[in-house]
């Protein structure tokens, strides 16, 4: 992979990589230090790193940096005073977008990045197993599995627009 080549790899893949990664973490500060992470890395292989591979090597590395740092906020217990530091959007926020962000919340870590990675990034069955270790049936499965728990969220009567 030339300079170039990686500059260019920044300027397609940079913002996919983020929205993906501050979509499970709901965190913009850590989100933009594992997509900084995940270019770091990109750079210190790009000798090995095919171009046509990039966007999966970014995603794979990214997809793993996001599980690591998951895992340590959980060894960590914040107080309540730091939670409140958490940024917050101005937007207004309709009551479809937080019962689905709710619905989301309710998966566990690998259901949620399954369903990101097909419904919102739009990757094949292929692709997410490359990115997250698992086969491609093992991602058929875990991603219905999370699709039922999604529609049975939403269908409850409190979740019914």
């Amino acid at each position: 992979m030339t300079e170039r080549d990686y500059n260019d790899c920044v300027n397609l893949y940079a913002d996919n990589v983020f929205r993906f990664i501050v979509k499970n973490l709901r965190h913009e500060e850590d989100a933009k230090d594992i997509v900084q992470t995940a270019f770091e890395k990109l750079w210190r292989n790009r000798e090995t790193v095919n171009s046509d591979k990039s966007k999966s090597f970014l995603f794979t590395v990214a997809y793993n940096q996001m599980i690591d740092h998951i895992r340590k906020i959980k060894r960590i217990s914040l107080k309540d005073e730091f939670k409140a530091e958490v940024k917050t959007y101005s937007e207004p926020v309709s009551n479809l977008k937080k019962n689905l962000q709710d619905a989301l919340n309710t998966l566990n870590e690998t259901q949620k990045s399954l369903v990101l990675l097909k419904d919102y990034e739009g990757y094949s069955y292929e692709e997410i197993g490359q990115i997250t270790g698992l086969n491609e049936s093992q991602v058929k499965v875990y991603l219905h599995r999370a699709r039922l728990n999604l529609r049975n969220y939403l269908v409850k009567p409190e979740n019914v627009i």
